[in-house]
């Protein structure tokens, strides 16, 4: 059933992977509802299936069994051509370690997914240098992610993530790779543009104090996701 309020939903999902001997699976059954300006934490222990989960519902990968549905549309049995199309439009992504490009400064880096879309470059450019301003890095427009703190990396990738305009926001361990005190800080600025841009938000993380930053936590055990 699809609520027009629901922006995300999983239904009766599962995901093998093939072993040696026999298939390990991660979870089975795995339902979930994403409303509209949700910002949402799923908490668990490592290895229980989290970061799988994230790459499923952004289509980096495919479920073994059930569906996945972005704004009522059955997005898990499109083509890769497809995936690749509704990733770059839609969905957001922000990792642990920020896949920042080396030789690429934060306008170049923060402009590449428009560039990918087919926008000129100057004006994927011009919409670089206001995310830049929107995570308060403007002076550092011109610099490579080798000359940039760890927390200025984050913010550069932030940008990068939503520069495109993204209805959904995925984020893995967002401040994993960062201390409490830079990581709070970039915490601060994922809630303040998910408000300030309208995005259904998805966290995923071990930390209760990441989690205090969210509407809601689910934590995820024995292959479901249980809203605490």
């Amino acid at each position: 059933m699809n609520n027009s309020e629901t922006i995300l939903q999983i239904e009766d999902l599962g995901k093998d992977y093939p072993l040696p001997k026999g298939t390990l699976r991660i979870f089975d059954g795995l339902s979930f509802q994403l409303q509209k300006g949700e910002l949402v934490a799923i908490m668990g222990v490592s290895g229980v299936g989290k970061t799988t989960l994230l790459n499923l519902l952004g289509l980096l990968d495919s479920p073994s069994q059930g569906r996945i549905l972005l704004d009522g549309e059955d997005i898990s049995r499109k083509s890769e051509a497809e995936k690749a199309e509704i990733r770059n439009r839609k969905i957001a992504f922000i990792f642990q370690f920020y896949h920042l490009l080396p030789e690429f400064n934060s306008v170049e880096n923060i402009s590449f997914p428009l560039l990918i879309r087919g926008v000129k470059r100057r004006e994927a450019q011009e919409k670089a240098r206001c995310m830049l301003a929107e995570v308060s890095l403007s002076d550092k427009e011109l610099l490579r992610p080798g000359q940039l703190s760890g927390g200025e990396q984050q913010r550069i990738a932030i940008a990068r993530a939503l520069v495109s305009e993204p209805a959904l926001l995925l984020a893995d361990e967002p401040t994993g790779n960062l201390d409490w005190r830079t990581g709070k800080r970039i915490l601060e600025l994922i809630q303040d543009l998910h408000h300030k841009k309208g995005l259904s938000s998805v966290i995923v993380t071990h930390n209760e104090k990441v989690a205090e930053f969210c509407q809601h936590a689910y934590l995820m055990e024995s292959g479901r996701l249980i809203r605490i």
